[in-house]
């Protein structure tokens, strides 16, 4: 699992409008957006960090730093 901090997140709709933007590039990717902590927690995906960074950046969010990868 990786998790990245990403800052501007606030509502449903951020939730929905990251995960889309991720799972769109890999479909099978589990996505898990924790609004309160500002970490975006992906796991069972095959894509590099940086088209991870790239599609949430396009989404309209900024990336902060990878907390976590396993």
């Amino acid at each position: 699992m990786k998790t990245i901090e990403v800052k501007g997140m606030s509502c449903g709709h951020c939730v929905k409008t990251i995960t889309q933007a991720i799972t769109r590039l890999d479909p099978g990717a589990n996505v898990n957006v924790d609004l309160a902590r500002g970490q975006v927690s992906i796991a069972q995906c095959n894509l590099p960090n940086e088209k991870i960074e790239r599609a949430i950046r396009e989404a309209g969010y900024t990336t902060a730093r990878w907390v976590h990868e396993a």
